[in-house]
């Protein structure tokens, strides 16, 4: 598929000065969310330091990052450790992202407002084409979901609805990977977004705000049956690569 699933940055026209310990914190992000580092896994800073090249300190001021975010740990006297996933937080992420998405697409509806219609199309180009255009790569589906759920937001017009709905998508990221590793899954989710454009795109409010909270009740669904077992079988199989 030629399609480019749109790229969402905060403020695309300003220059984000990067810190080495901002480097090794979107590194040991990664790590995480693509299952090199799940749940259980223990380190210590000098492994980071001596993988990843930098010294110390850098290592030292990504993890208490990660630490306030709740991914990881400090164990006394025996280095960090990788959380287990909190289910209780993340059915509220869930609870938090039906209310966000559904807003968003009434607003996408009512025809008073100034909308995204650019991102739109850019989104109908991915998700409403033939059957035999479709990706079967889990990876790529994984990712453009993902992109589809934030431009419904960010089209909408409201700058602060689209920043918390991309810190509750990067907080859900690790979770949501897990949902792309079979091909029904990957079919129901073009079958659900096609509908959910085809809805936004004739002004239909009430039926894509129906069909929205529907499709993320699945996913919520789907994320309750998730085990330890099936996170360390998507790191060993490398059905999750790098962004």
């Amino acid at each position: 598929m030629s399609a480019l699933a749109p790229t969402f940055t905060p403020e695309p026209d300003v220059a984000v000065f990067r810190t080495r310990a901002d480097e090794v914190y979107a590194q040991l992000k990664r790590d995480i969310s693509e299952f090199k580092l799940v749940p259980g896994d223990r380190f210590t800073e000098n492994e980071i330091s001596e993988r990843l090249g930098v010294s110390r300190t850098p290592v030292r001021q990504a993890l208490f990052r990660l630490q306030q975010e709740g991914f990881v740990e400090v164990l006394f006297r025996s280095g960090w450790r990788v959380l287990p996933f909190d289910f209780d937080q993340f059915e509220q992420f869930y609870d938090l992202r039906m209310i966000l998405e559904t807003t968003a697409v009434h607003r996408l509806c009512e025809t008073d407002r100034h909308v995204d219609r650019g991102m739109l199309d850019a989104l109908a180009g991915i998700w409403l084409v033939p059957a035999a255009q479709r990706s079967s790569d889990t990876v790529q589906v994984g990712l453009w979901d993902e992109d589809f759920h934030c431009a419904l937001v960010a089209a909408a017009g409201n700058a602060e609805m689209a920043r918390v709905h991309r810190d509750v998508t990067d907080r859900i990221r690790i979770i949501r990977r897990l949902d792309f590793t079979k091909q029904p899954r990957i079919d129901a989710t073009y079958d659900e977004h096609a509908k959910i454009l085809k809805a936004v795109r004739a002004n239909r409010g009430d039926q894509a705000a129906m069909l929205l909270r529907a499709h993320i009740e699945t996913s919520q669904a789907e994320v309750r049956k998730i085990t330890l077992h099936q996170v360390h079988l998507a790191r060993r199989s490398g059905q999750v690569s790098s962004r």
